[in-house]
């Protein structure tokens, strides 16, 4: 990998691009497809796999690594600013879809060119991936009946993400069980998508702004996890979302555990810069307490509500950093939520930034925390184990290869000023890549192995158009309207719909076609919010893709996760939800 000789002036100047980072690398598509599907020739990754959990004895052996505490620019004080004209960064993190659940139809309608590396489409102008049940038959991908999805289906915990990777297959969405405490399957929802006509303000935006087509979250888990490579660069250990069944058990106890090396809130605080976390419900629904140990004083001190972060943009006072924390029932496009509640709330955000006087100077990050079940067709890659912490899990799971492979891919869009045109970045992202970001524009110290090796997201950015001050976008363009349609809507109180068709299954190689109906009828969801979904009873027999529940065995992920989460003194208490499955949430 070759990486990009650092500028003689670190420090961006009015005609020059600004600099890059001594260290810096670009690990892009090229490299990953260089390899065979779970066997990636990545130099730079290769070595980290070797051991059961990667850290620094391992990282040691490869002398390119940067390491923790290291600086982007050594030759300058930490906190130096060394990227005039960013001066505001946004995150906004939605919940539990992958890039090809959301993206894979992106420019693949009928006249368009292909935007990314998504589906690839039939003769019938139709995606050709599928994925095999455990009895042979086959599911084919298929558009969404509706914008809404099926309550605790699919399931992207640790075990499942696993079995649905697969060793790189990729072939083991359908047929994982929903979590290692039941042999219950997902099923056929995890092949389910939506296109523009669904999601027109998101398609909009990601056929104007620069998308990421190799964006993976950081852990083959859950939202808590991954949320906490966001903020940390490392999970310490965690593989799942926390809750209040016995399975959460082992991931509970990592509740109070710190980041070893503390988090981003902790960095920009001892350097003096500005943050804030605009969140929907302090302090259950704050990213920041995911490591409450480190984050919840500094949290205290620099939270406020959500809806505050529009009045700030619209007058100008967006802090340096910006994490906006969403209504978790309902707008973070989590199942069972009617996704288009999530876009229109996304919508809402870029408008908010676009007006704002502030639209000049301000990078706007969107990106999923992790894929939610749904299926991807790119095998995740090897990557930088942040540290020599193991896996915690159930006793009956396995360690796999610790956290030295990325999860699977999630949508990604930045929106800015200097953004460059309708273009896809092929460099290698997750979440830690934003910290990276902010890393870099301030000169600050790694926190792990992760983000000191992260790339950064100046290739979404026309640097030299930010050197000479040229925006590639003055005004934010037109987009299109949210989808939150009366139509769309009605699915919220109607239900999802047949999920999956009965044409979208196929029989086994030498079998019988299955027949009319012979694939389950779509379950009414309960309205996204709601602390329980509609009771699912079990009719006689299995299904033929054995998607309904039994009655009461799911339970609002939002509702558990969320209220769950952080049980200190003096935060009230949780609302009383019946147990439910680890994978469900």
């Amino acid at each position: 990998m070759a990486g990009r000789a650092p500028r003689p002036e670190p420090v961006g100047q009015d005609d020059e691009v600004p600099p890059t980072p001594p260290t810096s690398r670009n690990l892009s598509r090229r490299a990953l497809l260089a390899g065979t599907a779970g066997a990636v020739a990545v130099t730079l990754t290769e070595p980290l796999v070797q051991g059961a959990f990667g850290g620094p004895a391992q990282a040691a052996t490869t002398a390119a690594l940067r390491t923790p505490g290291s600086l982007p620019f050594p030759s300058l004080p930490a906190g130096t600013d060394t990227m005039a004209g960013v001066e505001q960064i946004v995150i906004l993190m939605m919940e539990n879809h992958s890039y090809d659940n959301f993206f894979g139809m992106l420019g693949r309608g009928s006249g368009e060119k292909p935007r990314g590396d998504g589906f690839t489409i039939g003769t019938d102008g139709l995606p050709t991936a599928t994925n095999p049940y455990p009895d042979g038959r086959i599911q084919k991908a298929f558009r969404m009946p509706t914008t809404c999805q099926l309550p605790g289906r699919p399931s992207q915990e640790w075990s499942a993400s696993h079995h649905a990777y697969n060793g790189g297959r990729n072939d083991g969405f359908v047929s994982t069980p929903i979590s290692p405490a039941t042999t219950e399957i997902v099923g056929g929802v995890a092949m389910g998508y939506w296109t523009g006509e669904d999601l027109p303000f998101t398609y909009g935006l990601a056929k104007t702004f620069p998308i990421g087509d190799r964006w993976f979250c950081s852990v083959l888990g859950q939202t808590d996890p991954n949320r906490r490579y966001l903020i940390a660069a490392t999970s310490a250990g965690m593989v799942d979302d926390i809750g209040t069944s016995p399975g959460n058990a082992e991931q509970d106890s990592l509740l109070t555990t710190p980041a070893p090396a503390g988090t981003i809130f902790n960095q920009l605080d001892r350097h003096g810069i500005s943050w804030t976390d605009y969140v929907y419900s302090y302090p259950t629904g704050a990213t920041p307490e995911l490591f409450v140990t480190n984050d919840a004083a500094t949290e205290a001190n620099n939270h406020k509500p959500f809806s505050q972060f529009f009045t700030d943009a619209a007058a100008g006072r967006l802090p340096s950093v910006a994490l906006l924390d969403e209504n978790f029932s309902t707008q973070s496009q989590e199942n069972p939520q009617n996704i288009v509640e999530g876009e229109a709330m996304m919508a809402q955000v870029v408008r908010a930034i676009g007006a704002s006087p502030q639209w000049s100077t301000t990078l706007l990050v969107i990106v999923w925390d992790e894929h939610g079940g749904y299926y991807d067709h790119v095998p995740p890659p090897a990557a930088v184990a942040p540290d020599d912490i193991p896996p915690v899990v159930e006793p009956t799971e396995s360690l796999y290869e610790g956290f030295a492979r990325y999860g699977f891919r999630v949508p990604s869009v930045v929106v800015s000023a200097y953004a460059k045109p309708n273009y896809v970045s092929h460099s290698i992202y997750d979440h830690t890549s934003i910290l990276a970001m902010i890393e870099r524009k301030w000169n600050l110290p790694a926190l792990t192995y992760r983000d000191a090796n992260a790339n950064d997201l100046t290739d979404f950015l026309d640097l030299s158009a930010l050197a000479g001050h040229r925006p590639t976008f003055p005004t934010l363009p037109d987009l299109p309207a949210a989808g939150d349609t009366p139509a769309a809507l009605l699915c919220s109180k109607e239900g999802p719909g047949v999920i999956p068709p009965a044409d979208s299954v196929l029989a086994a190689p030498g079998g019988a076609a299955p027949t009319a109906g012979s694939a389950p009828t779509g379950q009414p969801g309960s309205p996204p919010g709601s602390s329980r979904p509609a009771s699912l009873p079990r009719t006689g027999g299995t299904s033929a893709t054995d998607e309904t529940l039994g009655a009461g065995a799911v339970v609002s992920g939002a509702a558990v996760r969320w209220w769950s989460r952080f049980r200190r003194a003096g935060q009230g208490p949780r609302p009383e939800v019946a147990p439910t499955p680890r994978a469900t949430r």
